[in-house]
């Protein structure tokens, strides 16, 4: 069991912890969750050992090991699998002495030892967990040096989950993960056999590999049972309760002020305003929950293009003399809000690249709207940030001519306010770099924007903003993220990404994380399995863009009758209403007629969805 006991640590003067106590049981998963800057990182490094604290303690079951990721892995020329079976410390050096010992019992002793810890099967291990992460077969054979930072970021996970440490600590594990990568760790944690701790801000994550969530707040640690679903529940009905007895505390203060103010001067009052006095002095305020600094995403909202505002005709993209993707038949609507699906090295930030016009064709042809804007995000956006330089400056640099007052309300729009403004921003947080590179992304309100893992670095409450603002943007969106929540939210398209070439994808995503977590994505295959009956031949462009007016056309009615119904019922609760029986009458048989025509609409509705949905899978 981890137990900290009225734990208290300052850092400058500043307090991150009084008297903080928790007490986690062995095996158990647990998600650290609090406000940002609120000491996460740092309680993590107290647990280590690597601070020492200005009172309380930790303590932990003796010869516990304690494993997290600290760094990425050295870039040598080490092969991955080897960097990641060197993680096992305990392993390597018995392996090490084993081919040196000559004292017989020694022999022994260590072949026992290897035994017992499962040194033989450890290579299948170690290479399960890196292709878990995305590392096929084929790769785990090249040097580390091969391989970008984010990716032996990966290996350095790879390798602390190989070592199966006593307690797990775990800082944003997925902010280096692509939606496989995610679903993965999330199942493999949820079996993982020892204690783990979580620093997270994906939601899926927090609600399916956790079983308790441990707060962080005002100094504090609560222990909240359940995932983090049920956490957001708990935490809302006790501040919720909290803010009626402050309330109430306060109606009661103000009523026992108002006695002695009226009565301490009179004699035949004098024991009673004394008595309230001795009352107030006494009482212990309860102070109503602070309500969390929120700041949404503004996006500007491009003006409407026809449709499409893109298309691709038998393209073919790649690098170099390889083609990654191949037949491309795709069409962008200014209302499309796609998601793409894939797993890793398939082509889907292949295909990001080149609808933001960052790759050219191999072969083939794409159609752009002459006055198309698109506004790109990818992950590595944030690290190419100029650290010297303030993002007041990032942004005076896209528009020159603005004044100052307009270059500070563009950064406010994204929750970087005053003091974040002319900071550095190597000095800024990394939710607060990810704020900025999608200020720059969106500043000129594209029509279509894409974005590349656009959560890694956001805390939850910015997700949500982020979540908002898509749904609230009227151009296209198309998203790559291990976010699932994100993606279940913002998008109503699907893309498979796969076998280089993209199709939809005509299951929902809950069926796609049942299926990457089985193992085989063709469980849920990207087209309906073909029927005895011949496939509906596919309708030409034209005649889908008809069905897409239609549905809108048919969901516009719909409003404008719920609409109606709203109004005229309004009307009839006034009862001034009824003093001219000619207007009540007539207002009732609009009423019932708008009320009859509401289903016959929806249905009609449902119909053209329908049809659109076969035409588009066709």
């Amino acid at each position: 069991m981890l137990r900290i006991d009225v734990l208290s640590y300052s850092i400058a003067g500043r307090p991150l912890f009084e008297h903080a106590s928790a007490a986690i049981p062995g095996g158990h998963k647990v998600g650290l969750v609090g406000p940002n800057g609120a000491g996460k990182t740092t309680l993590f490094k107290l647990i280590r050992g690597e601070l020492a604290l200005d009172g309380g303690s930790i303590t932990l079951p003796s010869r516990a090991r304690i494993g997290g990721v600290a760094q990425e892995s050295a870039a040598t020329d080490r092969s991955v699998l080897d960097t990641v079976l060197a993680a096992d410390t305990e392993r390597h050096a018995l392996l090490s002495e084993s081919e040196t010992a000559t004292d017989p019992h020694r022999i022994a002793e260590i072949q026992t030892r290897l035994a017992d810890i499962d040194a033989w099967s450890a290579e299948g291990r170690a290479s399960a967990i890196l292709q878990g992460l995305g590392f096929p077969p084929e790769d785990q054979a090249r040097p580390t040096g091969d391989f970008s930072g984010g990716w032996r970021m990966r290996m350095a996970l790879a390798g602390v989950l190989f070592a199966q440490p006593d307690l797990l600590l775990l800082d944003e594990p997925t902010n280096y993960l692509d939606l496989e990568g995610a679903l993965w760790l999330e199942g493999y944690l949820a079996r993982y056999p020892h204690t783990v701790i979580i620093i997270s801000h994906d939601r899926g994550l927090l609600n399916r590999a956790v079983g308790a969530i441990m707060h962080l707040d005002d100094r504090k640690l609560t222990l909240y049972s359940g995932g983090y679903d049920a956490f957001a529940r708990a935490r809302a009905e006790r501040r919720a309760l909290q803010a009626a007895e402050a309330k109430k505390q306060e109606a009661r203060r103000a009523h026992l002020q108002s006695f002695v103010d009226r009565f301490r001067a009179k004699a035949s009052k004098a024991v009673q305003a004394q008595s309230r006095i001795k009352a107030l002095a006494k009482m212990e305020p309860i102070t109503a929950p602070e309500e969390a600094k929120f700041h949404r995403f503004t996006f500007p909202q491009p003006d409407q293009l026809s449709p499409p505002i893109l298309s691709l005709d038998n393209v073919a993209v790649g690098y170099g003399d390889r083609a990654v993707l191949r037949r491309l038949e795709l069409r962008i609507d200014q209302d499309d809000r796609i998601a793409l699906l894939g797993r890793n090295g398939q082509g889907k930030s292949t295909l990001s690249k080149l609808l933001a016009d960052r790759l050219p064709v191999m072969e083939g042809r794409v159609t752009r709207s002459s006055k198309l804007r698109v506004g790109y995000f990818a992950q590595h956006q944030v690290d190419e940030l100029h650290l010297d330089e303030t993002p007041l400056a990032h942004v005076r640099r896209l528009r020159p001519d603005e004044n100052p007052a307009r270059l500070r309300a563009r950064l406010a729009g994204f929750g970087l306010m005053e003091a974040q403004a002319e900071t550095r921003v190597g000095a800024l947080s990394g939710g607060q770099k990810a704020r900025l590179s999608l200020l720059l992304a969106t500043i000129d309100a594209p029509h279509l924007l894409i974005l590349d893992e656009p959560t890694n670095h956001l805390d939850i409450e910015s997700r949500e903003a982020l979540t908002e603002a898509l749904n609230d943007y009227t151009g296209a969106v198309v998203l790559v993220s291990h976010d699932m929540h994100l993606l279940e939210l913002v998008a109503d398209r699907l893309w498979l990404v796969a076998d280089g070439a993209v199709r939809p994808y005509a299951e929902d995503l809950e069926t796609y994380r049942r299926s990457l977590l089985a193992g085989d994505t063709a469980a849920a295959p990207a087209e309906p399995a073909p029927a005895a009956k011949p496939a509906p031949k596919r309708l030409s462009r034209d005649a889908i863009l008809d069905l897409r007016a239609e549905v809108r056309r048919s969901e516009e009615r719909v409003e404008k009758i719920s609409d109606m119904l709203d109004r005229i019922a309004r009307k009839m609760a006034d009862p001034a209403l009824y003093n001219d029986p000619h207007e009540a009458k007539l207002l009732g048989r609009k009423h019932a007629e708008a009320t009859a025509a509401l289903p016959r609409a929806e249905a009609l509705w449902m119909e053209a969805l329908e049809r659109l949905e076969a035409a588009e899978k066709a």
